[in-house]
């Protein structure tokens, strides 16, 4: 068997970790494993890399996001070259992933798909399959997308267009384009989500349910390898991560929180810009974006609790690798991020209830940070373990071939 994966990245990033692990875990069952990203990780991959586009390509394909609300649109040539390199390859199946992120061209890789009919499974990270424009609509309590986008109430928000509003003719292409595969099974990583295509334009298809993994030999309890400035923290440390802290994210909560903690906790956030480090209050430990995850697995290990204030989110990927280094978490009710948590793991609080986290916090150190480490651990080995997860994949994958 011969797999061919679609993403943004491969190997950095959650969703480039994502389909780096299903690709290893298609190469240690003996087959052919390839990856076609834009961008790829300091560490390489395993799988055969298929590079898409160029950084050209990807500014004019902003740019006609920006003015035209085309995302998806443009890069017609670098896709051209792609589905030539796909053509040559001839994979027996196919994975999507994060389609969206100014490299690809829909029109053109799904033509493909619909003449090759091979099968595919798609995994959806957030909506933006079955809106005219936005990745996520409950910022807004938007409901357009169920019949048909128009007047799209985020036309500046990702990926942002400040001039046209092209979502009713998004929407139509979208759905013309994603109802043209025969054999195409979606994949989602929480029940929030499923239920969302189950309303959308894809509901002739059918949904899994198959959470994401990590690799439990990286994220584990230890501090071996903790940066030199967060040894020296002797309070408890409240820790923020994420891959790009955009609004959605929740860093204007942080803000927010900072003050009305007392001197026991410290916030840290990971993940950050140079501009947004300068622009923190002094409350707060800014550490920019790393992708040694030796030293992630420690900062989750080093916290007292791992809070994520998010107000958009489908299954964060950072609750799993804190749960798997014995860190509880505290979550907004968000989509599907509470999906990730228990009565024994952490806490959910709803969106912007600042109070709640910090009544939530001091219950996390009264009772111990301690007596929340083991059932953390266990409930990341028992549902998020990489090697049960992705090997959903693989038998999925065999399953629509008709190999088992």
């Amino acid at each position: 068997m011969r797999v061919l994966q679609i993403n943004t990245t491969a190997n950095t990033g959650s969703t480039g970790r994502i389909t780096e692990e299903i690709g290893q875990k298609v190469i240690e069952n003996g087959y052919e494993s390839f990856i076609a990203a834009r961008k790829v990780g300091p560490d390489g991959s395993r799988s055969n890399i298929i590079k898409i586009g160029s950084d050209w390509d990807r500014i004019l394909h902003g740019l006609k996001t920006r003015v035209f609300d085309k995302h998806g649109l443009g890069s017609k040539r670098a896709t051209e070259q792609l589905v030539e390199r796909i053509s040559k390859i001839d994979p027996d199946a196919i994975g999507l992933h994060n389609l969206h992120g100014y490299y690809l061209n829909i029109e053109v890789l799904f033509k493909y798909l619909s003449d090759t009919q091979k099968p595919v499974i798609w995994t959806l990270f957030d909506c933006w399959a079955f809106t005219g424009h936005c990745s996520y609509f409950d910022s807004v309590g938007c409901e357009r997308w169920v019949n048909g986008c128009y007047s799209c109430p985020l036309k500046n928000k990702y990926p942002a267009s400040y001039f046209i509003d092209n979502s009713k003719q998004n929407y139509r292409i979208k759905k013309e384009l994603f109802n043209s595969i025969k054999n195409l099974t979606i994949v989602v990583h929480s029940r929030w989500l499923g239920k969302l295509v189950e309303r959308s334009f894809l509901n002739q298809y059918p949904v899994k349910t198959m959470p994401s993994g990590v690799n439990l030999e990286v994220f584990k309890s230890s501090t071996e390898y903790l940066p030199a400035e967060i040894k020296k923290v002797e309070k408890r440390i409240v820790l923020g991560v994420a891959s790009i802290w955009s609004e959605r994210k929740g860093l204007a909560d942080f803000k927010k929180l900072a003050p009305m903690l007392n001197n026991h906790y410290q916030i840290v956030l990971v993940g950050l810009t140079k501009k947004q480090i300068q622009d923190l209050p002094d409350e707060i430990i800014g550490i920019p974006r790393t992708e040694n995850v030796q030293q992630l697995a420690s900062l989750y290990s080093s916290a007292e609790v791992f809070l994520n204030p998010t107000w958009s989110d489908n299954f964060p990927t950072t609750n799993i690798e804190a749960l798997a280094c014995g860190t509880p978490v505290i979550t907004y009710n968000t989509g599907g991020s509470p999906e990730a948590v228990d009565e024994d793991t952490g806490f959910v609080v709803e969106q912007g209830d600042l109070k709640g986290v910090v009544q939530s916090l001091e219950q996390i150190s009264k009772k111990g940070r301690e007596s929340f480490t083991e059932p953390c651990r266990n409930r990341a080995v028992k549902h998020y373990n990489k090697e049960d997860r992705f090997r959903d994949y693989v038998e999925l994958y065999s399953k629509m071939l008709g190999k088992s």
